[in-house]
């Protein structure tokens, strides 16, 4: 397959499923058998927002995936702070010229030590440009087992310009695709109250269109702030709309 054949694939992948498949099969043909993608919205300067807001993909193992993300170990990963403040890739060999005079911290060395424990020690880290201060996303490729960081960086200088173009657009293509995770997930009835609202109707005027008691209107849209875990309708239409679960076909 050729590049203009795997940027055309990803342009028409329909679901957010099948493009993450085929963008870890493809990566495998590189070298790099294990990835793990994450992206927010919701970035201030002293946090990476709600985690259950988190769009994550990984094929990793569920022991270092609940490790490393679900215990919080990522906060800490020092590529992931040179992501929080770069774009572009880099290798994992400068991880030794990102360390301080007085050398990584303890908890940048457990990262490290948990990492060397999972095979998690050779690879790339893409960090993908935001057009907002509230947005970040960033790609780790893990070398397969039996590459060295060396090995890793011949393969970059062959192909990188090619492997960094396909995950600068399998990302692009991830941020248009429905997609919520299930602590966020609404409810088809949830999801078409909160179109109304985005539409500028009122409580009244939705219980009209949906035939519905404007208390039950009032009850699903209470459920979707819930679900979204915000605090007025308008952030669940916002939230919603960052998930591309607005205005969606049903499939």
């Amino acid at each position: 397959m050729t590049l203009r054949d795997v940027l055309h694939s990803i342009m028409r992948t329909p679901n957010v499923e099948s493009l993450w498949e085929a963008h870890v099969q493809k990566m495998a043909d590189y070298g790099f058998d294990r990835l793990i993608y994450g992206f927010t919205r919701y970035r201030t300067e002293t946090s990476l927002g709600d985690p259950d807001d988190y769009v994550i993909f990984s094929n990793h193992s569920r022991e270092y995936v609940d490790g490393y993300v679900g215990e919080g170990r990522f906060v800490h990963g020092p590529m992931l702070q040179w992501a929080l403040n770069n774009d572009g890739a880099r290798s994992w060999s400068s991880i030794a010229e990102l360390e301080r005079p007085d050398g990584l911290s303890e908890n940048e060395q457990e990262v490290m030590r948990f990492n060397c424990a999972f095979g998690v020690t050779a690879g790339y880290t893409i960090s993908f440009r935001s057009v907002s201060t509230r947005t970040k996303g960033a790609i780790a490729l893990t070398a397969r087992p039996g590459l060295s960081q060396e090995d890793v960086d011949a393969i970059w200088a062959e192909h990188g310009c090619d492997i960094e173009l396909i995950n600068e657009l399998v990302h692009l293509k991830i941020l248009t695709l429905p997609y919520s995770s299930p602590r966020r997930s609404l409810t088809a009835r949830q999801r078409e109250v909160l179109q109304w609202v985005g539409d500028g109707k009122t409580t009244q005027d939705i219980a009209t269109l949906m035939n519905l008691t404007q208390a039950t209107v009032e009850k699903h849209l209470r459920l979707a702030r819930e679900a979204l875990s915000v605090e007025t309708t308008a952030q669940a239409v916002l939230k919603a709309a960052f998930a591309n679960q607005m205005f969606i076909y049903e499939i």
